[in-house]
């Protein structure tokens, strides 16, 4: 389907694919510096700060299937104009929760903007989808690249427009956030991506048992699943972790700031490490590398301490996400691409949801140390997944 896409389509799409991940991820690094200190203001329970977050994340997991059938049908432009209606939709209904004090409210809000999230988390793929056979390697790390704008301008959009509607601190960021989903939405419309031909549209392709059974497919979930738990799990919780510490919400954000950034500037040559190193040992990288984070985050609670850790949370997720993207484009056909995509993305971002539901109250019980600590089984699993696929790939060559 792909292959007559001309390289300058490809460069076009990718482009406006990467501006769109970074219009998202404008909204997504705000609701991870703000989301969960608003969510301990206006929740009774403490406990359930991190709530709002979490729902926005149960929102990306719930949107994964149907956004995919629907784009399966209707085509990825279409399909993403849905979804960007409902991240307008979703930061109105959060801007009056803030303003009219209501945990349910912003909670709701959240959970919409969620769905948003949802249709953007495949981005990736479809930059696949809109490009020629000599873009695609890199198609998915430029896309994610995108995500280094909204690194540097989320938190300071956040820090700037937090007391816009003052005396209602955060407010007026939420309230910038419908402006940024309706520019998304207007660059989305330029997108040039074929739809399935009505024969790709009835060949469903190979049963979703069949294909979910290859090892490739097995390592290329476990190790996004694995990836991103461990970053939402300590992302989430860090500004919280900060406030406790009595630093200022700046500090948080300067944080934050840097992580986001850890994400998406790696994606700047990720593809070409996974083109000159192999994707087995880009995602072993990234493992490792989140691994060193929590050695860090339990080395200290200094400023410098959260941030190079946070720092690092990012680059290994980056390695991870993108190596784990790629290696599962290798296991399906044009025509089971939505199933599988569909699926992935649902245990994905099923355990980010995970992670970012249990992390406040792990963090309210056992305490910032501990709850690093609960990441490191679970990276143990994926590196030794990783080994297994590479040691069986060795004696039965691809």
């Amino acid at each position: 389907m792909t292959s007559a896409i001309d390289e300058r389509t490809s460069r076009r799409n990718v482009l406006l694919l990467a501006l769109s991940q970074a219009l998202f991820m404008i909204g997504t690094s705000t609701m991870i510096a703000e989301a969960s200190i608003v969510g301990f203001n206006l929740a009774t329970d403490k406990s359930l700060a991190t709530l709002p977050v979490a729902l926005q994340q149960i929102g990306v997991v719930f949107a994964q299937i149907p956004a995919n059938m629907l784009m399966r049908r209707v085509g990825r432009r279409w399909g993403y104009t849905v979804g960007a209606g409902f991240g307008i939709v979703g930061t109105a209904v959060a801007t009056l929760g803030v303003l009219w004090g209501s945990f349910l409210l912003f909670c709701a809000g959240s959970a919409i903007n969620g769905i948003y999230n949802g249709f953007g988390q495949s981005y990736r793929f479809a930059a696949v989808d809109g490009s020629s056979e000599k873009w695609r390697t890199k198609a998915i790390s430029y896309t994610l690249a995108g995500g280094v704008i909204a690194a540097v301008l989320g938190p300071e959009l956040a820090k700037l427009t937090k007391d816009l509607m003052a005396p209602v601190t955060f407010a007026g960021s939420f309230a910038s956030l419908t402006v940024v989903a309706i520019l998304a939405l207007v660059v989305l419309q330029f997108i040039d991506i074929p739809r399935l031909t009505a024969a790709e549209q009835r060949d469903s392709g190979r049963p979703l048992r069949e294909i979910l059974r290859q090892p490739a497919a097995i390592v290329a979930i476990l190790s996004g699943m694995v990836g991103y738990g461990t970053m939402t799990l300590l992302m989430t919780v860090t500004p919280l972790a900060m406030i406790a510490c009595s630093y200022p919400f700046e500090s948080a954000a300067f944080v934050i700031q840097w992580h986001i950034l850890g994400m998406f500037a790696p994606s700047f040559f990720t593809g070409h490490l996974i083109g000159r190193f192999g994707v087995l040992n880009v995602i072993t990288s990234g493992v490792l590398i989140l691994a060193a984070c929590l050695a860090v985050n339990m080395s200290g609670t200094a400023v410098a301490n959260f941030w190079l850790g946070l720092f690092l949370l990012g680059i290994g997720w980056n390695f991870t996400y993108v190596g784990a993207t790629t290696l599962l484009t290798q296991v399906y056909r044009p025509a089971e691409k939505a199933k599988v995509q569909a699926t992935n993305d649902f245990l994905v971002f099923g355990m980010m949801a995970t992670g970012a539901l249990s992390s406040g109250a792990f963090f309210n019980v056992i305490g910032w140390d501990r709850l690093n600590l609960i990441a490191a089984p679970f990276l143990a699993v994926a590196l030794f997944a990783l080994v297994w696929l590479s040691l069986k790939r060795r004696a039965v060559p691809a």
